[in-house]
């Protein structure tokens, strides 16, 4: 153990950030292809069972229809992505994705106690899961991951303002008669 410990900090593992860049690039690319997924046939038809019993987003298919709820959900996915990656430079636009993110995931968690047929009843029902919440327990692992990089695009937005804050206050106060009041 010692000598993986050695080797991640001789490779800087241990000081870099590399967890919060490869955690943000996954999402962009797991919104990149559930997005594309959206806009097929076979996806619409396979989301009828999750979005008729969500809780949160029953409300699409008489609002869209079948396959205006996937597309809306396909634009969505591809928003909170294109949010995600231009969080990279921009940690505004990442909150905004994070935030895109958690609403989804929160969405689709609260899909799993209304699930018909979402326990396996021949070994015994709850917890043995039946594929269909299977498939949505991935997304407490993804809400989890929205949380983590809104925490950090906030913090890394709280110092840039810190910073700012605390270089002004620093250029006034160097400034000669700067503390002086203009009537």
């Amino acid at each position: 153990m010692n000598y993986l410990i050695k080797l991640c900090d001789k490779l800087g593992i241990l000081r870099s950030e590399i967890d919060y860049h490869v955690l943000r690039a996954s999402m962009v690319l797991i919104f990149l292809f559930f997005g594309y997924q959206k806009w097929w046939q076979y996806e619409a038809q396979a989301l009828i069972p999750y979005i008729s019993n969500g809780p949160l987003i029953f409300w699409m298919y008489p609002v869209f229809g079948i396959r205006g709820a996937t597309w809306f959900l396909g634009v969505s996915e591809w928003l909170f992505g294109a949010l995600l990656c231009w969080g990279f430079w921009n940690k505004t636009a990442g909150v905004l994705g994070a935030l895109g993110g958690i609403a989804s995931f929160v969405s689709t968690t609260t899909i799993i106690p209304f699930m018909p047929d979402g326990w396996a009843a021949s070994a015994g029902g709850f917890p043995a899961m039946t594929e269909k919440v299977a498939f949505l327990m991935k997304d407490f692992v993804l809400l989890a991951v929205s949380f983590y990089l809104l925490k950090q695009d906030l913090l890394r937005l709280s110092l840039v303002a810190y910073r700012e804050t605390v270089s002004s206050a620093t250029a006034t106060s160097e400034v000669p008669g700067a503390d002086r009041k203009i009537a």
